[in-house]
């Protein structure tokens, strides 16, 4: 009986092993935040589809603002392709809010921090491979 019962709690063993690597934590930790008021906002996507619109990301994080500085936490991320759009919400609001031409108001950045001078970023420019376990991933705020 112990013979059997060996390889079977090596099979599982393994295959809890696999799922543990397969997905994980992800701390944004964004900088050049203003001031301590409000909290940030950060938004995960997927996909080139919805990138930067609000209600389409594949999960969201809020995070509190100290000494100038947050980190938004995603637990229980698959491996995969993603990118990260991230704003400050100084009076808590839950979407960004822009001005003439679409120029936000608020503090924005994005994972890679790609240059936004000419209009947002698309996926590709802020899109980074995630492998599992855990991932420290810097954004800088532009206002």
């Amino acid at each position: 009986m112990r013979s059997v019962l060996l390889p079977l709690a090596l099979v599982f063993g393994a295959a809890t092993a696999a799922s543990a690597q397969s997905s994980g934590k992800l701390n944004v930790s964004v900088a050049g935040v203003r001031n301590d008021n409000g909290s940030v906002r950060c938004g995960l996507y997927s996909s080139a589809k919805g990138f930067r619109e609000p209600g389409r990301e594949m999960r969201g994080a809020v995070a509190p603002i100290k000494n100038w500085q947050a980190t938004c936490v995603f637990n229980g991320i698959p491996a995969g392709t993603y990118a990260i759009a991230v704003f400050h919400a100084e009076r808590n609001e839950t979407q960004m809010e822009t001005g003439l031409f679409g120029k936000p108001k608020q503090g924005y950045g994005f994972s890679n921090n790609p240059s936004s001078t000419f209009g947002p970023p698309s996926f590709e420019s802020a899109a980074f491979t995630y492998n599992g376990g855990a991932l420290q991933l810097p954004v800088r705020l532009s206002y």
